[in-house]
């Protein structure tokens, strides 16, 4: 190890990190005691990186809520065309909430690992899948099994709140 002109360690070669930090200024408030958590909400601001994250946040919600109930209206529709009972409608309705709840339980751990932004990005990929599918079912079954899938769009709450708490104190 080398020393300092003084003689003492720097706080690299002392084996503790610096604290590095992508931005030396903000436009908004933030608290540097708390990881630079934003202190305030610009709604009609897009600045990096906190209100940058809350749009992206509510918007992904937003077409991960829009996915998630986009079939509601259709089901009255779906149950005379395909001749299903009210408990075959209410199993695909248990089916979607049971793929919600799931996914919640899933992604809370893997926010921490991997990042919200990309875990939504996955979540909404996959669910557009079977939103796509869904004229091709012709069954009660297929209907269930379709709702599952549909309804692991409802877990992006939870990237929702994780992105959000880590921006904004």
């Amino acid at each position: 190890m080398s020393a300092t002109p003084t003689g003492t360690q720097t706080e690299v070669e002392a084996g503790s990190t610096p604290q590095w930090k992508k931005y030396d200024k903000y436009p908004i408030e933030v608290d540097p005691n708390q990881d630079d958590k934003a202190t305030e909400i610009m709604l009609c601001s897009f600045d990096r990186p906190h209100m940058r994250a809350f749009h992206c946040s509510w918007f992904a919600f937003f077409i991960a809520f829009f996915v998630w109930f986009a079939i509601t209206p259709l089901i009255p529709e779906i149950q005379d065309s395909l001749g299903l009972s009210n408990e075959e409608i209410w199993t695909s309705n248990i089916a979607n909430v049971t793929g919600t709840i799931f996914m919640r339980f899933l992604l809370g751990p893997l926010c921490d690992t991997m990042g919200p932004r990309i875990l939504f990005t996955m979540v909404l990929a996959v669910s557009a899948i079977p939103t796509a599918c869904i004229g091709f079912v012709n069954s009660a079954t297929g209907l269930t099994v379709i709702r599952l899938f549909i309804g692991l769009a409802g877990g992006t709450f939870v990237m929702c709140q994780y992105w959000t708490s880590k921006m904004f104190t």
